[in-house]
């Protein structure tokens, strides 16, 4: 069987084109404009007890199909769903990393319009738990010019994947040489190496949570993804992003267990949803438990909204996410 990150690298970049899924409804900044009177938006409450941000992959099909620019991103956010804070996904501009040009764009768009941008999520650039040092090493350096980007763009963090063909025991051990290097190379640009639950190992609380406590530096912590436990997936024939995002999870950690566990290294949140009840609850996630669980951990960060559901389009799925994380947050405020 493929690992989840032959499958991954496999995919590539622009392979959403095809995707028949259900897109947004309108993607342009200029079409945003125009309907930003007709979004069922208000701006988040002061009295959350933590901040609301916008994953880039939550529009991952509008992106890969060029029906949205990753320059125009951040202005959407604000735009369609009154959303000032934006986590980027470096897929979408893989080869702009040490373009100060077009670094520079993004950033005076997000300076002109008052949007924070929090992190860089980071994938496709090796394994930092390759079991072959060359590779390691070469993994752990891709990673740089994330860092120095995240910092020009004013990012707090870069998250990046603990991933590895090995046992648990080996690629742990590969996984806390890396990002021991790494970080101490992002302290230097006061960057934050954050990892998340993304498959494999990475999804086994206790195993991650293993990792930060060997590593145990101020900035290399976590990004929990409530919706991303699952260690084992049954991969598709089928090399697009749909098919993998549909397939069956055959070994499962406990959610609420990981959340626990990986919440006090958390340096951001990520709240992923699917579908949404008649009383517009998640289907899948208990978000009361969930926001519970980081309220106890003390957690005042960006709760990053991450929709990843084929009901609604992206557009409603991502509203809805928000209304969710702003209903309970008040409640339990």
């Amino acid at each position: 069987m493929r690992s989840r990150r032959k499958f991954i690298h496999q995919l590539g970049t622009g392979v959403a084109a095809i995707m028949a899924a259900p897109m947004l409804s309108v993607y342009s900044c200029n079409s945003a404009g125009k309907s930003e009177k007709n979004a069922e938006t208000k701006e988040s409450s002061p009295e959350l007890f933590f901040k609301i941000s916008l994953a880039e992959w939550s529009l991952y099909r509008a992106l890969f199909s060029r029906q949205l620019d990753h320059l125009d991103f951040p202005l959407y956010a604000k735009q369609k769903f009154d959303i000032d804070a934006v986590e980027y996904v470096n897929q979408f501009f893989m080869d702009k990393a040490k373009d100060r040009v077009y670094l520079g764009e993004l950033k005076k768009r997000c300076d002109d319009h008052g949007i924070t941008s929090v992190l860089i999520m980071c994938d496709l650039e090796g394994d930092l738990g390759d079991a072959d040092k060359n590779n390691r090493q070469a993994a752990v350096e891709n990673h740089y010019k994330w860092v120095e980007a995240a910092k020009f763009l004013g990012c707090h963090a870069i998250r990046v994947n603990a991933a590895g063909e090995g046992g648990p025991k080996e690629t742990g051990r590969y996984v806390v040489e890396s990002l021991t290097r790494l970080a101490a190379f992002a302290s230097d640009f006061g960057i934050s190496v954050i990892v998340e639950n993304h498959g494999g190992y990475s999804s086994d609380g206790a195993w991650l949570s293993g990792i930060m406590k060997q590593i145990a530096l101020p900035n290399c912590g976590t990004l929990p993804d409530v919706g991303n436990f699952c260690i084992k997936r049954n991969l598709p024939t089928e090399s697009t992003v749909e098919a993998y995002l549909t397939t069956e999870c055959l070994d499962e950690y406990d959610r609420y267990k990981g959340l626990k566990e990986l919440m006090p290294f958390a340096k951001g949140v990520s709240a992923k949803t699917y579908d949404f009840d008649e009383q517009d609850n998640e289907t899948t996630i208990d978000y009361r438990r969930v926001l519970n669980e980081v309220r106890d951990a003390k957690f005042s960060g960006y709760i990053g909204i991450e929709y990843e559901g084929h009901r609604l389009p992206a557009d409603e799925g991502i509203l809805k996410t928000k209304a969710l994380l702003e209903r309970i947050g008040r409640e339990l405020t």
